[in-house]
């Protein structure tokens, strides 16, 4: 959860966040809040609920970003741990 926050703010997970956040976002507003919005009807609580199109997609874009980011870490460990491992047994010899 930690990692999900500071991802939040991470400057180098917000650019591709906010293209996805206004891509996908635009695409439900429209969807969801389009009719309404050319009727004139958008009241508080539809205001609202259109922050949060946007937000969901930004938010599950850093999500998978954070996710794919400690993957790799984990990955890149383990190869560390076995080279370690490697070096140690050659020079056991």
């Amino acid at each position: 959860m930690k990692a999900f926050l500071q991802g939040l703010r991470d400057p180098d997970m917000m650019p591709s966040a906010l293209r996805v956040a206004l891509l996908v976002g635009t695409i439900l507003f429209s969807i969801n809040h389009g009719n309404a919005l050319l009727k004139g009807k958008m009241d508080k609580s539809r205001w609202l609920s259109s922050l949060l199109t946007y937000a969901v997609p930004y938010c599950v874009n850093i999500h998978g970003q954070v996710s794919s980011k400690r993957k790799f870490q984990r990955k890149l460990a383990e190869k560390n741990i076995r080279s370690e491992e490697q070096i140690a047994a050659l020079t056991h010899v």
